[in-house]
């Protein structure tokens, strides 16, 4: 009786196949068995990225693996599709970003703080800079057909004080990926307002985002001349 039941119990743990309309069907659930993989390190540069596969700690050549700009602010570096592994991700870098709410209004002492620590100082900026930093009181006022032009009161001279335009739009240059590459400009809307406590400032991203496909081919572009000796492909 025993032994009767022991080769029925054998029998249930076999693996079968059926066919059903000309379709194969297994009696039981298959499950791979996968190798473990590597765990992923994780820089913040590019410089990073480079100096690792440079020197080449781990892996004796990169033929075959592959660097993927993933975005703007995000960069691996992977293997091909290895056997019982699937791909691999032996490097991520990720950029540090300040930052800077696009859309929200801040105050002008704080919006002249982060725009000059979170944005590249070009002329616009440097513009606007010099603008809210001469403002005289909080009347912010809209003029002209297009409801879009601003105007504001704001010292112009040693003792000069004046209805000043606001400039509009400007191409800044926010710190938005790798420090190692040059920062993309992009197209803003810069509005001012009437805080309770004083005249407020902000910048709209008016792009439409087309500045980060152009952060990724000048990421691109830095890998591909620092790595030029090296034999491995770089996507974005």
């Amino acid at each position: 009786m025993i032994k009767e039941a022991l080769e029925y119990l054998v029998k249930l743990g076999q693996v079968k196949t059926i066919e059903v309309n000309g379709q194969t069907y297994t009696t039981q659930d298959l499950a791979r068995i996968t190798l473990p993989k590597a765990e992923t390190l994780k820089v913040n540069s590019l410089t990073g990225l480079i100096d690792y596969i440079k020197s080449s700690f781990d892996i004796v050549t990169f033929h075959g693996n592959l660097i993927h700009v993933v975005d703007h602010s995000e960069v691996r570096l992977i293997s091909n599709i290895l056997p019982d592994r699937g791909r691999e991700v032996y490097m991520s870098a990720h950029a540090f970003q300040p930052e800077f709410r696009f859309g929200r209004f801040y105050d002008t002492e704080s919006f002249i703080i982060l725009l000059q620590s979170c944005f590249v100082q070009n002329e616009d900026a440097k513009k606007i800079l010099k603008l809210v930093g001469n403002i005289k009181d909080s009347a912010v006022r809209t003029y002209g057909d297009d409801g879009i032009t601003q105007s504001v009161t704001a010292k112009v001279g040693i003792a000069q004080v004046e209805e000043v335009a606001v400039p509009n739009p400007v191409t800044l240059a926010p710190y938005r990926t790798f420090v190692e590459v040059e920062q993309p400009e992009s197209k803003f809307v810069f509005r001012m307002r009437k805080g309770e406590e004083g005249p407020q400032a902000a910048l709209f991203e008016a792009d439409g985002g087309a500045w980060k496909i152009e952060a990724m081919q000048r990421v691109k572009t830095f890998l591909k001349e620092k790595l030029a000796l090296y034999e491995i492909d770089i996507i974005a």
